[in-house]
Parts: structure tokens; sequence; C-alpha cells
């Protein structure tokens, strides 16, 4: 059966890799894994999502909408705008966290006050402060391998190396605050 991963938030968060490592540990796992991404503006803080679709064989890299077994949204509002992608019992994990769009900059649409809120009435939402715990661990830019960390834990992907992965593709200088912030995300869900 082909599970559906949604990462969405804005430019400069991290979302492309966070996927891409997610999608280097799934085919080390063995299974069949479609990617796509969409980068909407990303340098200038436009959205941004990518697909990931892993199982025994995958025919598209495209979620349909009501397809994503799970949504994880690095920025509040980005959750609020990719919602109609998830599944009726999809679940979904924000970062409780606020990045302002070009259309919200440039006064030409207001940030949603309840975005939260509204997230829990309409799916299983876990509420996660990436920011915050980033700062714990020391480095505000590993937010990204943190929310890595929320859907390795929810989609039960935990038997991969991760360890592995992250030395294999992170800077070497980089890795121990690294495997911090997954550990760290996966003890968040």
């Amino acid at each position: 059966m082909t599970k559906s991963i949604l990462l969405v938030g804005v430019g400069g968060q991290g979302t492309i890799l966070a996927s891409k490592l997610l999608t280097i540990g799934l085919m080390e796992a063995g299974f069949d894994v479609k990617m796509s991404e969409i980068h909407g503006m990303s340098q200038r803080g436009g959205s941004v999502s990518s697909q990931v679709r892993y199982g025994e064989k995958v025919e598209s890299p495209v979620i349909e909408l009501g397809g994503a077994d799970i949504l994880i949204s690095f920025e509040k509002m980005e959750a609020l705008r990719y919602l109609n992608f998830l599944k009726p019992d999809g679940k979904v994990v924000v970062n409780d966290y606020e990045l302002n769009s070009m259309p919200i900059l440039s006064g030409k649409a207001e940030y949603p006050l309840n975005a939260v809120e509204v997230l829990k009435s309409k799916a299983k939402t876990t509420v996660i402060d990436a920011a915050y715990e980033a700062e714990k661990i020391g480095n505000s830019k590993v937010m990204n391998i943190i929310l890595l960390g929320t859907i390795i834990k929810a989609m039960g992907l935990e038997e991969i190396d991760w360890v592995k992965i992250l030395k294999d593709n992170i800077k070497p200088n980089l890795v121990d605050i690294n495997i911090k912030a997954l550990e760290t995300g996966k003890n968040l869900v």
C-alpha cells in the first residue's frame, strides 16, 4: 500500500532538504519512492511543498486532493493552505510558527489569527514548537530536522538508519546537532 507524505512551508525553512533526506531513507529501506517539489518563489518567502510517496510500487509522485496520509507543515498558514490534500483520517503535524508571506507583507492578505484552532477542528492535529525546540538544542536552523523526526515517528519509520543518512548528507560539523534535532522531533509526537 502506498503512503503519501505532504511537507509544506515557506522558502528558506528547509522543507526540501527534509524531503530529500526522507526520500533517501525510504529508498535505502527498500521502498519504491517518488518525490515531487513545488518551489513557489521559495527564495522570496513563497509557498513550498514537497510530496513524498512510498510503498512497494508507486505509480505517481503526485498526491491528489484528499490523498495525503500526513501533512507536515513548517508554518501554520501553509497547513491551512494545503489541508484539502489530507485524507479524511489523515494526521497533521504543524509547527506553531508564523512567517509572513509576500501577500501579507504587501498588505494584500491578513494572517489568520486562529490557524491552529481551525486545523484542530478539521483534522487530528499535533502542534509542536520546533523553533523553541531548536533554540533549546542550540541552533535555530535545525527546525526542519526536528520536523523530519516527527514524520519518522508518526509514520513508524524508526527502523531506518537515520543517523547514517544524516552523516552521509549533512556537513560533518553539523551532524551531531542534527542527530539531536532528529531525536527531539521523534519525541514530540
